[in-house]
C-alpha cells in the first residue's frame, strides 16, 4: 500500500503527460473506499484517493475543523511533489476542498463538490452519541439512515455501516465537530476556480438547497443533480457521477469550461 508521509493513498494512471492530478478526499468517517473503482478509475486520468489522517490505513488523529485537514493535505500534495491539482471531494471532503480553494488557491485548478455546503450542520443526537463508545452502533445506523436514498442497495448500505463501525467513535466524533464548524458561507463567492457541483435528488443531509446556494455563489460553477439518489450519490449512482466527472476534466483540459 503506498503511504505519503502518515496518509494512505491510491493512485491509478500516473503519467508524464502533464495533466493536472485529480485528488480524491472522503466524507466524515470515510475512507478511499467510498469512491467506487468506477470513479476512482477514470481512463487517461491520474487519480489519487487518499485516507484522511486516522481513517482507513492513514496513521494519526481525526482533525476538528477543515482548517486542518485542508492543511494535511497540502502536506499530502507537497511529499508527492504535486504543485497543483483538481480536487474533489464528498460531503466533509467538500468542506476540505472549498478550504483548499479558499487558503491555497495557487494549489487548486478546479474543484468537484458531492453532497457538500458552504454551510455544514450536524444534529446534536448524532454528535451525542458519538461521544459514547456504547452508543456509537446507534450513530452509524442513524448515518446510514439518513445517508443513502430508498432505493439503495440494501447490500451497499449494510457493508458502509459496517464500515464505519470500524472506525473509533472518536475520530467520526473530530470529523463531525469539523463538520459542525464549518461555514464559508461570506467567502465561498470567493472561490474563482472551475466548480462542478453534485448533489443526489434524495439527499438529506446535504440538502439540494445546500448544492443550489454553492452554484448561486461561486461564478464559475455548475450544478447536477442527480435522480434517485441521497447523499451517497456516488455509490448509488458511480456510472452517472463518473461520467460527469470525466465529462467535467475533458472540458477544463480543452478550455471550454462554462
Amino acid at each position: 500500500m503506498p503511504f505519503a508521509g502518515e496518509i494512505h493513498y491510491r493512485r491509478r494512471d500516473q503519467n508524464d503527460e502533464g495533466k493536472v492530478p485529480l485528488i480524491f478526499i472522503h466524507g466524515a468517517g470515510g475512507s478511499y473506499l467510498y469512491w467506487p473503482p468506477e470513479v476512482r478509475h477514470l481512463g487517461g486520468e491520474d487519480i489519487l484517493a487518499i485516507d484522511l489522517p486516522g481513517h482507513g490505513a492513514s496513521a494519526g488523529e481525526g482533525k476538528k475543523s477543515s482548517d486542518a485537514y485542508a492543511s494535511d493535505v497540502i502536506g499530502f500534495m507537497d511529499y508527492l511533489s504535486i504543485t497543483q491539482a483538481a480536487i474533489a471531494g464528498h460531503s466533509m471532503g467538500g468542506a476540505i476542498a472549498q478550504q483548499l480553494s479558499l487558503d491555497y488557491p495557487e494549489r487548486v485548478q478546479a474543484l468537484i463538490l458531492i453532497g457538500a455546503g458552504a454551510k455544514l450542520r450536524v444534529h446534536s443526537k448524532l454528535i451525542q452519541l458519538c461521544s459514547n463508545e456504547s452508543t456509537y452502533p446507534e450513530a452509524a445506523s442513524m448515518i446510514m439512515e439518513w445517508a443513502f436514498s430508498p432505493q439503495a442497495d440494501r447490500r451497499q448500505v449494510e457493508l458502509a455501516g459496517k464500515r464505519l463501525q470500524e472506525l473509533p467513535a472518536s475520530v467520526l466524533l473530530d470529523d463531525l465537530t469539523a463538520c459542525d464548524v464549518f461555514d464559508v458561507r461570506d467567502q465561498v463567492g470567493q472561490i474563482m476556480q472551475p466548480t462542478l457541483i453534485m448533489c443526489g435528488e434524495d439527499d438529506r443531509m446535504t440538502p439540494v438547497r445546500f448544492s443550489q446556494y454553492l452554484a448561486n455563489k461561486i461564478p464559475n460553477s455548475r450544478l447536477e443533480i442527480i435522480p434517485n439518489a441521497g447523499h451517497m450519490v456516488m455509490l448509488e449512482e458511480p456510472e452517472i457521477v463518473a461520467k460527469l466527472i470525466k465529462d467535467f476534466l475533458t472540458e477544463m483540459e480543452s478550455g471550454d469550461l462554462f
